[in-house]
């Protein structure tokens, strides 16, 4: 375990984002025995430009000309850093040398944030933890110095449109030059391990808060229509993650079924002919403390994820949340689904997806919520963390 340490978190989320956090959790984790500053990413001239109406990006604006300050005290050893920083938009910028070049003025602004807030809070041979940003954390091994760099790989992010130009190049070098890689899934550590010997799989964690001892929640309001068996699923509803055309097959083939998505809707979605079908049920995003109670009403819980070199990774948070509060899980076969694999039906064709479906109805019991329940528990923060702790230790004795 580490402790009496200061960490200075870097990432692509920010303190306040609205959906859950891997790297909010792992900083709170952090803070429990280590001081943490947590750096929210600058924004860039053509977001300042694009979103000018947006009250996060109002707000980074505010920093930007002093009317707020940039350092804030969230907790006893937490600090969350709005950087006063402009940075240029350069991620389809070529060719390489031009965006290399530009990138490390935006790596150099940002590092002159950090190190200031660093100096005002008088962290001394820091950690580095770089919650999978590529770009803009490319040069702060060089312009921070900290004791250890740590690079947490959580998404297969270079397959991303975004980062398809440079992403894969960058990171490929980031990883080189960083002291360890820390990953969320198996097949990203070993996407890790080409590029240096120093990486580690952490497994994830999940906040049960939200979930644990939810028996006596009413059915929210919006259910009370909706007849058994419902097939729910809850989350960001993206054709770049969930599969319109399995969601489609399920409710055409059963119509005594009722599907029900919780979660904000891409454009593709939203423009979808899911929402002309009688038994698929859009209900909009809700707060996270109102999810359990519509959890709490699903027969079955389901993830149909598309399959591609974006999601083939990624761990799938919402799983444990479901598994939480014992719920049959269908999900699609992913590298990152086996280690759920007793507990959850995975499938590969929509039509596999439709019968495991149909088995978790029939085959519910109080002895398997039970095993759920208990499988869920043992993916905590605390134990995900202290994996990385291990990992930095046997980096930082190897060095000596």
């Amino acid at each position: 375990m580490i402790t009496n340490r200061d960490i200075v978190i870097t990432g692509l989320q920010p303190w306040d984002v609205d959906l859950g956090s891997n790297c909010v959790n792992i900083a709170r984790e952090f803070a429990k025995n280590n001081r943490v500053l947590y750096v929210n990413y600058p924004i860039n001239r053509l977001v300042a430009l694009r979103e000018k109406n947006n009250p996060a990006i109002q707000k980074r604006i505010k920093v930007l000309k002093g009317e707020e300050e940039d350092l804030q005290q969230i907790s006893p050893n937490i600090w969350v850093l709005n950087p006063k920083c402009m940075q240029e938009s350069i991620s389809q910028l070529k060719p390489d040398f031009f965006f290399d070049f530009m990138n490390y003025i935006n790596n150099r602004r940002f590092a002159k944030q950090i190190l200031n807030a660093i100096e005002r809070l008088g962290f001394k041979d820091f950690i580095l933890f770089n919650d999978n940003d590529i770009y803009r954390s490319f040069y702060l091994k060089e312009l921070l110095h900290p004791s250890v760099y740590v690079y947490y790989i959580r998404d297969n992010m270079v397959s991303v449109k975004y980062w398809v130009r440079h992403g894969e190049r960058i990171q490929s070098k980031l990883m080189e030059k960083i002291d360890l890689v820390t990953a969320n899934s198996t097949l990203l550590r070993d996407t890790g391990l080409k590029h240096n010997p120093h990486s580690f799989y952490v497994g994830q964690g999940c906040d049960f808060s939200l979930y644990d001892d939810k028996k006596d929640l009413e059915m929210p309001f919006d259910l009370k229509n909706i007849k058994h068996p419902v097939i729910g699923y809850i989350g960001a509803i993206w054709s770049l993650r969930l599969d319109i055309g399995c969601i489609r097959y399920l409710a055409q083939s059963k119509p005594e079924w009722n599907i029900v998505l919780i979660g904000p809707e891409d454009e593709d979605f939203l423009k979808s002919d899911l929402h002309s079908i009688k038994n698929i049920h859009f209900l909009g995003k809700r707060k996270q403390e109102e999810l359990a109670s519509y959890l709490k009403y699903f027969d079955v819980a389901i993830n149909p994820q598309v399959i591609s070199p974006e999601t083939i990774g990624n761990y799938p948070r919402k799983i444990d949340e479901y598994l939480s509060m014992g719920k049959p899980v269908v999900a699609r076969k992913t590298d990152a689904m086996e280690a759920f694999s007793e507990y959850c039906l995975l499938a590969e064709t929509d039509q596999e997806f439709l019968d495991h479906v149909e088995r978790s109805i029939a085959e519910n019991s109080k002895e398997k919520e039970q095993a759920r329940i208990a499988f869920a528990h043992t993916h905590t923060w605390e134990n995900s963390v202290a994996e990385i702790y291990n990992a930095i230790e046997i980096v930082e004795s190897s060095k000596k």
